[in-house]
Protein backbone atom coordinates (compact mmCIF):
# COMPACT_ATOMS: atom_id res chain seq x y z
CA UNK A 1 0.00 0.00 0.00
CA UNK A 2 1.25 3.15 -0.75
CA UNK A 3 1.02 6.35 1.75
CA UNK A 4 0.70 9.39 0.16
CA UNK A 5 2.08 12.58 3.07
CA UNK A 6 0.11 15.68 2.13
CA UNK A 7 0.48 19.31 1.96
CA UNK A 8 -2.79 21.23 2.13
CA UNK A 9 -2.30 24.97 0.83
CA UNK A 10 -3.91 28.54 1.99
CA UNK A 11 -1.70 31.41 0.98
CA UNK A 12 0.79 29.90 0.74
CA UNK A 13 1.39 28.06 3.91
CA UNK A 14 0.57 24.67 5.18
CA UNK A 15 -2.97 24.29 6.63
CA UNK A 16 -5.38 21.64 8.24
CA UNK A 17 -9.36 22.08 7.82
CA UNK A 18 -11.32 21.73 10.88
CA UNK A 19 -14.41 19.94 9.32
CA UNK A 20 -13.66 21.48 5.77
CA UNK A 21 -13.95 24.89 6.96
CA UNK A 22 -12.19 27.30 4.72
CA UNK A 23 -12.50 30.04 7.19
CA UNK A 24 -11.13 28.12 9.77
CA UNK A 25 -7.71 26.58 8.84
CA UNK A 26 -5.11 25.54 11.29
CA UNK A 27 -1.59 26.82 10.46
CA UNK A 28 1.28 25.19 10.35
CA UNK A 29 4.86 27.21 10.49
CA UNK A 30 6.48 25.15 8.03
CA UNK A 31 8.00 25.72 4.87
CA UNK A 32 5.62 23.57 1.99
CA UNK A 33 9.17 23.07 -0.03
CA UNK A 34 11.20 21.97 2.91
CA UNK A 35 7.95 19.84 4.02
CA UNK A 36 7.94 18.22 0.50
CA UNK A 37 11.82 16.99 0.52
CA UNK A 38 11.34 16.08 3.92
CA UNK A 39 8.85 13.75 3.00
CA UNK A 40 10.71 12.09 0.15
CA UNK A 41 13.58 11.97 2.60
CA UNK A 42 11.73 9.74 4.88
CA UNK A 43 11.06 7.41 1.91
CA UNK A 44 7.65 8.52 0.23
CA UNK A 45 6.64 7.50 -2.81
CA UNK A 46 4.45 10.21 -3.84
CA UNK A 47 3.06 13.25 -2.27
CA UNK A 48 -0.38 14.78 -2.30
CA UNK A 49 -1.35 18.76 -2.78
CA UNK A 50 -4.35 20.22 -2.16
CA UNK A 51 -3.91 23.90 -2.96
CA UNK A 52 -7.78 25.10 -1.38
CA UNK A 53 -6.73 28.92 -2.84
CA UNK A 54 -7.14 27.52 -6.31
CA UNK A 55 -10.80 25.69 -5.36
CA UNK A 56 -11.59 29.71 -5.11
CA UNK A 57 -10.35 30.57 -8.18
CA UNK A 58 -6.89 31.85 -6.81
CA UNK A 59 -3.85 31.66 -8.58
CA UNK A 60 -1.68 32.73 -5.47
CA UNK A 61 0.02 29.43 -4.92
CA UNK A 62 0.91 28.62 -8.23
CA UNK A 63 4.87 29.37 -7.49
CA UNK A 64 4.80 27.46 -4.15
CA UNK A 65 3.18 24.64 -6.47
CA UNK A 66 6.05 24.91 -8.88
CA UNK A 67 8.83 24.93 -5.96
CA UNK A 68 6.95 21.77 -4.36
CA UNK A 69 7.15 20.36 -7.60
CA UNK A 70 10.62 21.01 -8.86
CA UNK A 71 12.24 20.49 -5.32
CA UNK A 72 10.27 17.02 -3.58
CA UNK A 73 12.24 14.76 -5.37
CA UNK A 74 9.14 12.39 -5.61
CA UNK A 75 6.26 12.88 -8.17
CA UNK A 76 2.93 15.12 -6.76
CA UNK A 77 -0.69 14.85 -7.23
CA UNK A 78 -2.43 17.34 -7.34
CA UNK A 79 -5.51 19.00 -6.42
CA UNK A 80 -7.53 21.83 -5.97
CA UNK A 81 -9.98 24.01 -8.59
CA UNK A 82 -9.67 21.81 -11.69
CA UNK A 83 -12.04 23.32 -13.69
CA UNK A 84 -10.92 23.29 -17.67
CA UNK A 85 -9.01 21.08 -20.05
CA UNK A 86 -6.46 24.14 -20.13
CA UNK A 87 -5.87 24.34 -16.72
CA UNK A 88 -5.67 20.10 -16.66
CA UNK A 89 -2.86 20.00 -19.32
CA UNK A 90 -1.04 23.38 -18.02
CA UNK A 91 0.09 21.52 -14.92
CA UNK A 92 1.01 18.34 -16.25
CA UNK A 93 3.11 19.89 -18.84
CA UNK A 94 4.78 21.13 -15.70
CA UNK A 95 5.17 18.82 -13.52
CA UNK A 96 2.62 17.51 -11.70
CA UNK A 97 2.70 13.57 -11.91
CA UNK A 98 -1.09 13.39 -11.49
CA UNK A 99 -4.70 15.36 -11.56
CA UNK A 100 -7.34 15.23 -9.18
CA UNK A 101 -10.65 15.66 -10.31
CA UNK A 102 -13.65 16.07 -8.80
CA UNK A 103 -16.54 18.51 -9.60
CA UNK A 104 -15.54 18.80 -13.21
CA UNK A 105 -15.87 15.39 -13.59
CA UNK A 106 -19.50 15.79 -11.94
CA UNK A 107 -20.54 18.40 -14.68
CA UNK A 108 -18.64 17.35 -17.14
CA UNK A 109 -18.13 13.41 -17.34
CA UNK A 110 -17.60 13.55 -21.30
CA UNK A 111 -14.43 15.52 -21.03
CA UNK A 112 -13.42 13.97 -18.25
CA UNK A 113 -13.18 10.50 -19.79
CA UNK A 114 -11.43 12.24 -22.44
CA UNK A 115 -8.57 13.39 -20.16
CA UNK A 116 -8.58 10.75 -19.02
CA UNK A 117 -7.80 8.45 -22.58
CA UNK A 118 -5.57 10.92 -23.70
CA UNK A 119 -3.32 11.44 -20.68
CA UNK A 120 -3.14 7.94 -18.97
CA UNK A 121 -2.41 7.18 -15.43
CA UNK A 122 -2.38 10.99 -14.68
CA UNK A 123 -5.88 11.88 -14.06
CA UNK A 124 -7.25 10.77 -10.67
CA UNK A 125 -11.18 10.68 -9.68
CA UNK A 126 -12.27 12.01 -6.46
CA UNK A 127 -15.31 10.96 -4.49
CA UNK A 128 -16.09 12.61 -1.74
CA UNK A 129 -18.74 11.12 0.31
CA UNK A 130 -20.94 12.86 2.58
CA UNK A 131 -24.54 10.91 3.97
CA UNK A 132 -25.15 8.92 0.59
CA UNK A 133 -23.62 11.47 -1.94
CA UNK A 134 -21.17 12.98 -3.77
CA UNK A 135 -20.01 16.35 -3.12
CA UNK A 136 -18.51 18.64 -4.59
CA UNK A 137 -16.93 22.60 -5.45
CA UNK A 138 -15.27 21.55 -2.25
CA UNK A 139 -17.82 19.97 -0.18
CA UNK A 140 -19.94 22.77 -0.77
CA UNK A 141 -22.02 21.32 -2.76
CA UNK A 142 -24.24 18.14 -2.96
CA UNK A 143 -24.37 16.45 -6.56
CA UNK A 144 -27.03 13.95 -8.17
CA UNK A 145 -24.52 11.28 -7.56
CA UNK A 146 -24.74 8.40 -5.35
CA UNK A 147 -20.87 6.99 -4.59
CA UNK A 148 -21.88 3.59 -6.71
CA UNK A 149 -23.40 5.66 -9.70
CA UNK A 150 -20.70 8.15 -9.71
CA UNK A 151 -18.24 5.46 -10.28
CA UNK A 152 -20.42 2.86 -12.42
CA UNK A 153 -20.18 6.53 -14.48
CA UNK A 154 -16.91 5.89 -15.23
CA UNK A 155 -16.45 2.56 -15.70
CA UNK A 156 -14.01 1.67 -17.80
CA UNK A 157 -12.14 5.16 -17.63
CA UNK A 158 -8.28 4.54 -18.08
CA UNK A 159 -7.90 6.50 -14.30
CA UNK A 160 -4.31 6.13 -12.56
CA UNK A 161 -6.55 6.49 -8.95
CA UNK A 162 -9.34 6.83 -7.62
CA UNK A 163 -9.35 9.32 -3.83
CA UNK A 164 -12.74 8.00 -1.64
CA UNK A 165 -13.33 10.42 1.20
CA UNK A 166 -15.90 9.73 3.34
CA UNK A 167 -16.37 13.33 4.90
CA UNK A 168 -18.24 11.72 8.34
CA UNK A 169 -14.63 10.69 8.87
CA UNK A 170 -13.00 13.64 8.95
CA UNK A 171 -15.69 14.58 11.94
CA UNK A 172 -16.09 11.25 13.70
CA UNK A 173 -14.10 7.85 13.92
CA UNK A 174 -16.16 4.89 12.70
CA UNK A 175 -15.26 1.97 11.22
CA UNK A 176 -18.09 2.44 8.92
CA UNK A 177 -15.83 4.54 6.67
CA UNK A 178 -13.23 1.42 6.87
CA UNK A 179 -16.60 -0.16 4.75
CA UNK A 180 -17.86 1.86 2.46
CA UNK A 181 -13.99 2.06 1.21
CA UNK A 182 -13.96 -1.10 1.11
CA UNK A 183 -16.96 -1.38 -0.48
CA UNK A 184 -15.37 0.86 -3.59
CA UNK A 185 -12.30 -0.57 -3.94
CA UNK A 186 -14.02 -4.33 -4.19
CA UNK A 187 -15.75 -3.15 -7.11
CA UNK A 188 -13.02 -1.03 -8.40
CA UNK A 189 -10.71 -1.81 -11.49
CA UNK A 190 -9.00 1.06 -10.64
CA UNK A 191 -6.74 1.71 -7.97
CA UNK A 192 -8.34 3.06 -4.28
CA UNK A 193 -6.54 5.48 -2.44
CA UNK A 194 -8.54 6.23 0.98
CA UNK A 195 -8.55 9.78 2.19
CA UNK A 196 -9.81 10.98 5.62
CA UNK A 197 -9.47 8.00 8.12
CA UNK A 198 -5.68 7.48 8.41
CA UNK A 199 -4.72 8.55 12.29
CA UNK A 200 -2.53 6.33 13.76
CA UNK A 201 -0.75 3.41 12.93
CA UNK A 202 -3.20 0.89 13.68
CA UNK A 203 -5.30 2.58 10.80
CA UNK A 204 -2.80 2.06 8.15
CA UNK A 205 -2.33 -1.80 9.50
CA UNK A 206 -6.32 -2.32 8.84
CA UNK A 207 -6.10 -0.50 5.26
CA UNK A 208 -3.26 -2.82 4.57
CA UNK A 209 -5.11 -6.00 5.26
CA UNK A 210 -8.13 -5.54 3.70
CA UNK A 211 -6.04 -6.04 0.57
CA UNK A 212 -8.40 -3.81 -1.88
CA UNK A 213 -7.70 -0.13 -0.70
CA UNK A 214 -4.37 0.63 -2.58
CA UNK A 215 -3.31 3.38 -1.02
CA UNK A 216 -3.90 6.39 1.91
CA UNK A 217 -4.13 9.78 2.32
CA UNK A 218 -1.92 10.97 5.25
CA UNK A 219 -2.05 14.84 6.39
CA UNK A 220 -3.23 16.45 9.61
CA UNK A 221 -1.71 13.30 11.83
CA UNK A 222 1.94 14.09 10.93
CA UNK A 223 1.63 17.51 11.76
CA UNK A 224 0.16 16.93 14.52
CA UNK A 225 2.94 14.36 15.43
CA UNK A 226 0.81 11.35 16.31
CA UNK A 227 1.87 9.86 13.77
CA UNK A 228 5.89 9.14 11.98
CA UNK A 229 5.89 9.30 8.50
CA UNK A 230 9.18 7.03 8.68
CA UNK A 231 6.96 4.03 10.86
CA UNK A 232 3.95 4.67 8.78
CA UNK A 233 5.68 3.74 5.37
CA UNK A 234 7.07 0.89 7.02
CA UNK A 235 3.73 -0.36 8.28
CA UNK A 236 2.29 0.83 5.07
CA UNK A 237 5.07 -1.81 2.99
CA UNK A 238 6.60 -3.88 5.44
CA UNK A 239 8.51 -6.09 2.81
CA UNK A 240 9.94 -3.14 1.46
CA UNK A 241 12.56 -0.40 2.30
CA UNK A 242 14.14 2.08 0.31
CA UNK A 243 13.76 5.61 -0.47
CA UNK A 244 12.01 6.10 -4.10
CA UNK A 245 13.69 8.37 -6.81
CA UNK A 246 11.90 10.64 -9.21
CA UNK A 247 13.69 12.57 -12.06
Amino acid sequence: MILYPTIELMNGRCVSLHRGRLEEPSIWHVDPVAKAQEFAHAGAEWMHVTDFDAMQGKDINRQTVLNIIRGAGIPVQLGGGFRSRDRIEEWIDLGAGRIVVGTLAANNPHLVKELADHHPDQIVLAVDIWKGHVLIEGWKQQSVYTPEGFVDAFKGTPFAAMIVTDIDADLDESDRSLGLISKIADKSKVPVIASGIVRTLDDISRLRLLGSVSGAIVGRALYHKTLDLGEALKEARPDTSHVAEFI
